[in-house]
């Protein structure tokens, strides 16, 4: 299975969005994707559709009480696409994993088991704790939403410099697949010279999609939909679409033909 963290310990940067449209897009094509929630506020469990109500075992069992990927996996209403979700009990395994062993590596050790998906992705919460590094560790890629802001900047070297640590003392094999550029508007000069900064720097690891500003993509977790199906036809969704294509030409050919 390939695993991918999206992360980026800035929050409100397009995290959750991004996991949940480029989950379905996957999905759509053919993979069968995990989804994991790892954020305690649950945000990509609500914005694909699950009620708090059905969400039984959770990302908090699979970290602390050892359980399974089959145990906690819940079907979508998307075809190919099952989630982990997010319970509230997940607020408190930051300093639950504190005392036990292997405290970054449980995670990588329950996504091993999984013979079932091909792909999984993680949506990490807007920090830098356990819970990313539990991620991170797991991880054989890290996508990494950026919004088109100044202060955009400073976070990606802090998460740059997390992402060399971790090479360094768990997780040797991992890599950046891309930085996407989010909430990208246009009529703001800033946006551009952010856009320009950041392909300057990093050159082909920046995707060329770009997520712009779209109302239908804030409207869709409301109604517990991926843009991607409540408005295929807007910017936002076809934008996600263009993405999922570049990150799917980015993959190693470790599946079988769709």
């Amino acid at each position: 299975m390939i695993t991918i963290a999206i992360a980026n310990q800035k929050g409100g940067v397009g995290k959750t969005t991004t996991a949940i449209n480029i989950a379905t897009a996957l999905a759509a094509t053919g993979w069968k994707v995990l989804l994991v929630d790892l954020d305690p506020q649950g945000n990509a469990s609500t914005g694909i559709g699950l009620n708090a109500a059905d969400r039984g075992r959770s990302s908090y069992d699979l970290l602390i009480d050892g359980a399974g990927v089959a145990e906690c996996a819940v079907p979508t209403r998307i075809p190919g696409l099952d989630i982990i979700p997010a319970t509230v009990d997940l607020s408190g395994a930051e300093v639950e994993l504190v005392s036990v062993d292997d405290r970054t590596g449980r995670l990588r050790a329950a996504l091993s088991a999984d013979k079932v998906h091909e792909i999984c992705l993680i949506d990490c919460p807007p920090s830098l704790g356990l819970l990313t590094l539990n991620a991170l560790s797991a991880a054989d890629s890290l996508m990494v939403p950026l919004q088109c802001e100044f202060f955009a900047l400073e976070g990606l070297s802090q998460l740059l410099q997390t992402v060399e640590r971790v090479q360094e003392r768990f997780n040797p094999d991992l890599g950046i697949i891309g930085i996407v550029l989010t909430m990208y508007d246009r009529r703001n000069r800033l946006t551009d010279q952010v856009a320009d900064d950041v392909r300057s720097c990093l050159r082909d690891l920046v995707f060329e999609a770009v997520i712009p500003r779209n109302v239908r993509l804030s409207e869709a977790p409301s109604h517990g939909l991926p843009a991607l199906i409540y408005d295929h036809a807007c910017t936002g969704s076809q934008a996600y679409m263009k993405l999922a294509r570049e990150l799917i030409a980015r993959l190693p050919e470790r599946r079988k033909a769709a």
